[in-house]
């Protein structure tokens, strides 16, 4: 009997521990499941991420070997203007093969950009798209049967034709760039950087031009140029001004005697000039250097480098291409020096023309900033439109009531102050602001600037932003060309 009880005693834990055994495989079963679930689900995760999001970027890399195969089957599609002007086209030669073409040649030469030796510009933006076919089937069957290239979809672009040839001859051969934005919709209209290139050269001039370090005709300044802003920065600093002071100026006046002394630190006005008793209105139109720096005296540091970032500085710019940060250095525990020179725009402020008209096509829209872009619509090579891009509010920059003060002293620059010599425009009304930015040790020197906007019946329309490298004044200088650039799209 005892043999008996201890067999089946003996029995139940072996069963006992069976059970134990079975349920701790399950539960290590269960585990692998559900990690290799979240392993899938991730996976899944960033494939979506990775064709909604990033597949056309990393198509577009110049080191893809996709891009090869792609050229093999497909004749590049043509990049045109707004109005329909072939900016970019794909030709044959005598042997059979194809190249690149650029009727325009130098006009357009960094916005548009080229196909070889890497890409750039609009070449590069749409890289992917010019190398994709959507025509309808029945052709796309035929060219294949037939062993003929598919033509490329076609980009139409924003950019306006006369406008880009008039900043093209009004900046001659000078070092600069000019760029122009619809102020209601976002549209680019006009990129222009100098020195400059053809690009049906590039091939054959690559070396050259890219050793070129004195002259850097590759770069293209619009975007990626970074200069201190000058005297155009006083639209931050009477920004701050305005908001420390609930829009309220009338209380301010300042007698300018060509200088200005705090606690060490001496503002002089350009070329030393002695404007008189100001309010704040004629502080802004006449560009006194002196009485900025006495505004800026009293600003709150810390509230003025809350506007400054306010204003897209230290951060990446809503742009479709490449561009440098702007960048400041006042904070809260900054020097009364860096205040004063933050504050007329010298010091270790630096930006781009872009970042400049972007802030001024805020002011001209009452503070609102619409999304830049340059690419209009995507056709097939039949003319039929796959994709048009939609208008967008990026975000509101300034607040309405600050954007219309500003607005109206930008009025009063052309009007009575630095940039008289813009103000006969005919048909439709300039505003701006210029700008004189010192750039060396040597107080001669200095880049010209204008920032400004124009419409019709006190409606703005579009901005317009130049920089001449080393051209002085920006009244003399940069003002005229701006002018170009309104007449063009007015006229």
């Amino acid at each position: 009997m005892k043999f008996i009880k201890d067999f089946f005693t003996q029995k139940n834990n072996d069963i006992k521990r069976a059970g134990r055994h079975h349920i701790d495989s399950n539960r290590e079963i269960g585990v692998i499941t559900y990690i290799f679930l979240a392993l899938f689900i991730v996976m899944l995760a960033y494939l979506g991420y990775f064709t909604q999001v990033r597949s056309k970027e990393v198509i577009n890399n110049s080191h893809n070997k996709r891009q090869a195969l792609l050229e093999s089957r497909i004749i590049r599609g043509d990049i045109l203007s707004r109005e329909g002007n072939v900016l970019a086209t794909t030709k044959s030669d005598n042997d059979g093969g194809y190249y690149r073409s650029y009727p325009y040649r130098n006009t357009f030469a960094h916005i548009v950009g080229y196909s070889t030796h890497g890409v750039l510009g609009i070449e590069s933006l749409e890289n992917f798209t010019l190398l994709t076919c959507d025509s309808n089937i029945v052709s796309l069957i035929s060219n294949d049967l037939k062993g003929r290239k598919n033509h490329g979809d076609n980009i139409l672009t924003t950019l306006n034709t006369k406008m880009q040839e008039a900043a093209y001859d009004a900046m001659d051969d000078r070092r600069g760039a000019v760029v122009a934005m619809n102020v209601r919709t976002g549209e680019l209209l006009c990129v222009l950087s100098k020195p400059d290139f053809d690009p049906n050269e590039i091939m054959a001039r690559w070396d050259v031009l890219n050793a070129d370090t004195d002259n850097s005709p590759l770069l293209n300044r619009a975007f990626l140029g970074s200069y201190p802003p000058g005297s155009t920065f006083k639209i931050v600093t009477a920004l701050e001004y305005l908001k420390e002071h609930n829009g309220n100026v009338s209380d301010y006046s300042f007698e300018c005697k060509g200088s200005f002394e705090h606690e060490g630190t001496v503002i002089s006005c350009y070329n030393e000039q002695t404007h008189g008793w100001l309010n704040f209105d004629d502080s802004f139109a006449k560009s006194c250097n002196a009485s900025f720096a006495n505004i800026s005296a009293g600003l709150d540091k810390s509230k003025f480098r809350s506007t400054i970032e306010s204003l897209m500085f230290e951060d990446e710019l809503p742009l479709p291409f490449k561009h440098s940060v702007a960048v400041s250095d006042l904070y809260g525990d900054s020097s009364t020096e860096e205040l004063l020179q933050t504050g007329i725009g010298q010091g270790r402020t630096l930006m781009s023309p872009v970042h400049m008209l972007l802030i001024t096509s805020a002011i001209a829209n009452n503070g609102v900033l619409m999304k830049p872009y340059i690419v209009s619509e995507i056709r097939n090579s039949d003319g039929g439109t796959i994709d048009k891009t939609s208008i967008k509010e990026y975000r509101r920059l300034i607040d309405e009531t600050y954007a219309k003060s500003l607005q109206k002293m930008m009025r009063e620059v052309v009007v009575n102050g630095t940039a008289q010599r813009v103000r006969s425009a005919e048909g439709y009304n300039i505003s701006g602001k210029t700008g004189s930015a010192e750039y060396t040790s040597n107080k001669s020197l200095s880049h010209a600037w204008f920032t400004g906007f124009a419409g019709k019946d006190n409606m703005p329309e579009i901005a317009v932003t130049v920089i001449v490298e080393g051209g002085g004044s920006g009244g003399a200088v940069a003002a005229p060309i701006a002018k170009s650039v309104f007449d063009a799209y007015f006229n």
